[in-house]
């Protein structure tokens, strides 16, 4: 049986899947991570990803979101400074920019992850990114296959920074090869279907064997009128690709693994919220998010538990090395 974790985009939201795998890990003997043979995440989601898959805790991670949030969405003054500062960013993003800057996201992954590379990673790993200038996917894969001879001597900060540079939000990045790029949302923020591709396509791995964890940063409940012009459509748009991008993710991935007709391989965890109470950039709701997933996992630890936490994985080990690498000790390994 092969395991995977999937994780999507959405920002602040993020909190959410990260709260949940931390309650779910509480009763493990290892990080989380280690139970997973291959993890894919997109924007916040691919924070997430890379986090687990250098062995990091989802409690880690989830302090991550708790203690730099705020700072990263600006949310940290109150009162008239706090108002006015509100007021420019929305200006700026509006009319000059991105609504943010890039730099507190920046402190705060190269403090979290330091001068980690790819080739760091104990878990095969997915990431999407967008190359606005070629109008293409980049996809940032662990040396999991003969082909990928480059991307793990990457920086996972600039693998980060790139698959959660959101467009308006963020500005694009930069990467130390001098490469721009953008949010892996624009193509995959859901990236269930793309892992269960890699899977099949690219490992090998029978699609009877695979069991995948899908976890979503909420839905929103949305309701659309029978015509829109085009300026009430406008804030509708982003909401309206992501879901259907979402059910193409998820068609594609129940498709080749037979779920459900005839067996149960994706475990689907995105609970409905309402319009508007949770958005992308809002840390104050981050408390909100938290009591959601941990109230979800409670209500899905005994299912998950059977089908993705019984043994750890086996050990990944990659075509390509890092050379100064002194970090990969088996530490998801069973006794």
């Amino acid at each position: 049986m092969r395991r995977i974790l999937a994780i999507d985009g959405g920002g602040i939201r993020g909190t959410f899947p990260a709260a949940f795998l931390a309650e779910l890990e509480k009763s493990l003997k290892h990080p989380i991570g280690c139970y997973f043979d291959l993890i894919a995440g997109t924007s916040t989601g691919g924070i997430i990803a890379i986090g687990l898959a250098l062995g990091m805790t989802a409690a880690d991670i989830l302090k991550l979101y708790e203690e730099k949030g705020p700072t990263i969405f600006s949310q940290t003054k109150s009162g008239i400074t706090g108002w006015l500062a509100g007021k420019c960013r929305s200006g700026k993003w509006l009319f000059w920019g991105p609504k943010y800057s890039s730099k507190p996201l920046y402190e705060a992954l190269r403090e979290a992850f330091g001068e980690q590379r790819l080739g760091n990673a104990r878990t095969r790993l997915m990431i999407p990114a967008w190359h606005a200038k070629k109008q293409s996917v980049y996809l940032y894969k662990t040396a999991h296959h003969l082909r990928f001879q480059t991307d793990y001597k990457e920086q996972v900060v600039d693998v980060a920074m790139a698959t959660a540079a959101a467009t308006t939000f963020l500005a694009q990045h930069i990467t130390a090869n001098d490469v721009g790029l953008y949010d892996g949302g624009i193509w995959a923020n859901n990236p269930t279907g793309i892992a269960v591709v890699e899977a099949t396509a690219t490992l090998d791995w029978p699609a009877s064997d695979l069991k995948v964890l899908s976890l979503g940063c909420l839905e929103t409940i949305k309701f659309l009128r029978e015509a829109y012009g085009a300026i009430r459509l406008a804030p509708e748009i982003a909401d309206l690709f992501m879901a259907g991008q979402s059910c193409n993710s998820l068609g594609i991935a129940r498709t080749i693994t037979g779920d459900p007709h005839k067996r149960e391989a994706i475990y689907r965890i995105s609970p409905p919220v309402p319009d508007g109470f949770f958005t992308l950039d809002n840390t104050r709701r981050i408390q909100d998010l938290k009591d959601l997933a941990f109230f979800e996992a409670r209500q899905q630890k005994s299912i998950l538990h059977s089908e993705f936490f019984c043994e750890s994985a086996e050990e990944f080990v990659p075509i390509y090395r890092l050379t100064d690498d002194n970090s990969r000790e088996a530490t998801c390994t069973d006794p």
